[in-house]
């Protein structure tokens, strides 16, 4: 007898420029983490397969580039998944990842059936920040991503340093129908595990 497994798809984020100088700059002035390169160091996405459990296959696909992500770089090789996907998935974007997913699933249909779209600590824009999204810019209206899936869960937290927690509101006036998940010390979600989405998760099945 073959197990089913559920499917959930992870896309990660990543830094965008405007530009090749913008990119060369952020180069030099970045301050290494070095913790952060240990073989040992582990994150939720990475944790998920656990957290979940045996039932739940989870795809982590490495896009392209990612501390200078484009986003037609990333569309060519996100649907090159595509056609190894199962009828019906989950789909969960990070940062950057999320944003490539809002913008994605806004401008393109999707063939398979998305039971729910994850968005944790997505940037709508960079108003604010000292942050680019390059070309990952989300378009005027999300009416579309909103018709794609009936279950839409935007995590924020409200110490998020990257990411301003009024994007959150944005996200809220143009998906009006999704479920917010609102912390108060996760920063830009970059612990080792995230029990509440992998309870949203189980809680779809």
């Amino acid at each position: 007898m073959i197990n089913f497994k559920h499917q959930i798809i992870v896309v990660h984020g990543g830094d965008a420029f405007d530009s090749y100088q913008d990119y060369l700059k952020f180069l030099n002035q970045w301050q290494i983490d070095f913790n952060k390169f240990k073989a040992d160091t582990k994150e939720w996405k990475k944790s998920l397969t656990i957290d979940l459990g045996v039932n739940y296959e989870v795809i982590l696909p490495e896009m392209p580039n990612k501390r200078n992500a484009k986003y037609n770089e990333w569309k060519i090789w996100f649907e090159k998944f595509i056609p190894f996907l199962d009828l019906e998935i989950v789909l969960v974007g990070h940062s950057l990842g999320g944003t490539f997913l809002a913008k994605y699933l806004a401008e393109n249909k999707f063939p398979k059936t998305i039971k729910a779209l994850f968005l944790v600590a997505p940037m709508y824009n960079a108003e604010g920040t000292d942050e680019s999204m390059g070309d990952f810019v989300i378009p005027d209206s999300l009416a579309n991503l909103g018709s794609r899936t009936n279950r839409i869960f935007i995590y924020h937290s409200q110490d998020d340093p990257v990411v301003p927690f009024k994007n959150l509101s944005k996200f809220e006036k143009q998906l009006p129908k999704a479920t917010i998940r609102i912390f108060t010390d996760r920063g830009h979600f970059n612990q080792e595990h995230l029990p509440e989405l992998a309870e949203d998760i189980k809680a779809l099945f």
